[in-house]
């Protein structure tokens, strides 16, 4: 792992800050989805527990916005909700433990959720496992960029629906698989969630992680009102291990595909500082 991002990064305290606007609209989209959640749970006998992170991890989840949204940013990458070992256990979208505690320089207290799941207890950054997902994305960031800082001065990663559903076996309910009632008044909530967010961070580029994500950038509702031309959507291949292209040379595709549509080369705020050196987030297939 490379050296924790450079010291003395502003944090952005005021209450019009970026960083701050997003993190009380998600406050509000919690509070919107509480409602919802208990309703899930009575409805659905398959949910046998929900997590939402941005309440229980809500510290790590702040000091991420306050840290490093500063500002608009060029390009913003979604995701579709929180995996059991990575934003679940930090609060952080593709939150693989060591990309968060160690590149980002994230490691604040995460509480416990108010229902846990025995087969998918919250350790926080104490959590031995690692997301696969998020170490290939956040490693192909430290590739490209370096240091965390450089990395968010540019881009930054959001998931659209913030909660986890899980099954009595632990096993993961995606929110596309839930009846169509609830998913589409959950989708609805978290839509507004994130047009809300984008109308502050004024991107270029949207990139879906995976065709779910991209769906979901694409259903964003026009505002004539705004003069800017609406951003650019692309899809990227989603780097879960369960699919078999991303085990094949995830960041080899992904780079290409940017590449391809225009999101990179990145720019640079120090293009002509050297690298980091030291050790790499591990972008290997192993763990889950």
């Amino acid at each position: 792992m490379a050296e924790i991002c450079e010291e003395n990064i502003n944090e952005a305290k005021s209450p019009e800050s970026p960083g701050l606007v997003i993190y009380n609209r998600y406050r509000r989209l919690s509070e919107e989805l509480a409602l919802l959640s208990r309703e899930i749970m009575e409805a659905l006998p398959d949910v046998a527990a929900l997590y939402n992170p941005l309440e229980y991890a809500d510290a790590p989840w702040r000091e991420y916005l306050t840290r490093f949204c500063t500002g608009p940013r060029q390009i913003v990458f979604l995701g579709m909700n929180p995996g059991p070992w990575g934003m679940a256990q930090t609060g952080v979208p593709f939150g693989e433990i060591a990309a968060v505690r160690d590149w980002m320089g994230i490691s604040a207290p995460v509480q416990q959720p108010r229902t846990p799941h025995p087969k998918r207890p919250i350790e926080g950054f104490s959590c031995t496992r690692s997301e696969v997902s998020g170490r290939r994305l956040w490693g192909l960031m430290q590739e490209t960029y370096g240091t965390a800082r450089e990395c968010f001065q540019n881009l930054l990663v959001l998931n659209f629906c913030p909660l986890v559903f899980m099954a009595e076996s632990g096993r993961n309910i995606t929110p596309d698989k839930l009846p169509a009632t609830y998913r589409t008044a959950l989708e609805e909530a978290c839509l507004r969630a994130l047009t809300d967010s984008l109308q502050v961070l004024k991107p270029r580029y949207l990139v879906g992680v995976g065709a779910f994500a991209t769906a979901r950038l694409k259903g964003i509702p026009p505002r004539p009102e705004v003069q800017n031309p609406a951003p650019e959507v692309v899809q990227i291949l989603h780097p879960s291990p369960a699919s078999p292209a991303a085990n094949r040379g995830w960041a080899e595709a992904v780079s290409a595909q940017l590449l391809a549509a225009g999101v990179w080369p990145p720019q640079r705020a120090n293009p002509d500082r050297a690298e980091p050196q030291g050790d790499r987030i591990s972008v290997s297939n192993s763990g889950k």
